[in-house]
């Protein structure tokens, strides 16, 4: 990487190269910081060294090359910063760590903006920092919605969740993120519980997108969704009991309302082609970008075998992808659940 970061600014290693690591690095690049951001691709590196964009993703967002240093050499974008955002695909996580030194990695502060669970393992993306590379509690931060990177490319007024144990730690990041057209609110001590919850809410936008793709319509989406939340709730007071948690906040509510509804969510798209009869290996050769509920609904599935709670809509989702159940099946025992 070109340039050398001042001695007092703050340098921020974003890592990830899609659509929501291309909308962090536009809203990051606001603040008077320095952005190392690594992108798998070296031909993206040169294409946003000499166009100022990435040329996959959000492409029409410019970028501000004082600010926003790209490179594909991991090692040397962690060892340059001060900390560290995760911006990725969740599948892709585990691979892409072993780019690096870890033990660099072990002693930084790092934020997950990261969807989903690690698929194989099953965990949340905290668990997984802690127990593959030795991350305290403290060290782990999480970004979270409710926000789509499409809006934040057009800079439509939207707002970002920010959580971490220490409320100064959530603050700062919190304060680094927030721009004329990004809010942030802070939640402190509840971060695998809103890990938890960005994960169920893609599950649950599977299950809209298939019904969808079955033709059904409003009035059994806003019941499906009403009755998700007490599902999320249900798993979220099981798996991380949090008497101080309040579902109704935009980090949980918000964020599965604007992922079941939304024209831009591609875990609702993916599962309205599943509902409309396609395959999942067709559905995903068709979507080109990874719908995160579908691994996620797997992982839950599993975690769950250890907690027993509930769960009518993740199994819905998950007897439909893993099992190849009949959506039409499905739907039907489904409709029973609901109320």
């Amino acid at each position: 990487m070109s340039s050398t970061p001042s001695a007092h600014m703050p340098v921020l290693a974003v890592i990830g190269a899609g659509s929501w690591a291309t909308a962090l690095v536009k809203i990051l690049s606001e603040a008077p910081i320095r952005i190392n951001w690594w992108m798998h691709s070296p031909d993206s590196v040169a294409h946003v060294r000499q166009f100022s964009h990435n040329p996959k993703y959000l492409s029409d967002v410019q970028l501000d090359l004082e600010r926003v240093f790209p490179s594909n050499n991991l090692d040397e974008v962690i060892s340059q910063s001060d900390m560290v955002l995760l911006a990725l695909p969740a599948a892709y996580l585990e691979e892409t760590l072993l780019r690096c030194n870890s033990e660099k990695i072990s002693q930084m502060q790092v934020f997950s903006a990261i969807k989903g669970m690690i698929p194989g393992h099953h965990l949340l993306v905290s668990d997984f920092l802690m127990a593959h590379y030795h991350l305290k509690p403290h060290q782990i931060g999480i970004v979270a919605g409710p926000c789509h990177s499409e809006e934040v490319a057009l800079e439509r007024q939207s707002y970002l969740t920010i959580s971490a144990i220490d409320k100064a730690v959530a603050s700062s990041m919190a304060q680094l993120l927030a721009c004329r057209y990004i809010h942030t609110h802070v939640i402190a001590g509840d971060v695998q519980g809103i890990e938890y919850a960005t994960v169920l809410k893609n599950i649950v936008s599977l299950a809209v997108g298939i019904t969808r793709g079955m033709n059904y319509g409003d009035n059994f989406q806003a019941v499906l969704v009403a009755n998700a939340m007490q599902e999320m709730k249900r798993f979220l007071d099981a798996a991380v009991p949090n008497p101080m948690r309040d579902i109704n906040e935009s980090a949980y509510l918000g964020d599965l309302l604007v992922t079941t509804y939304s024209q831009f969510s591609r875990n609702r798209n993916f599962g309205q082609m599943i509902g409309k009869g396609y395959t999942v290996q067709s559905a995903k050769l068709e979507m080109n970008m990874v719908a995160e509920g579908y691994y996620a609904a797997q992982s839950i599935h599993e975690v769950n075998k250890g907690l027993g709670v509930d769960l009518p809509i993740c199994d819905f989702v998950y007897r439909i992808l893993y099992e190849h159940s009949s959506p039409s099946r499905e739907i039907r025992i489904l409709e029973a659940r609901l109320r």
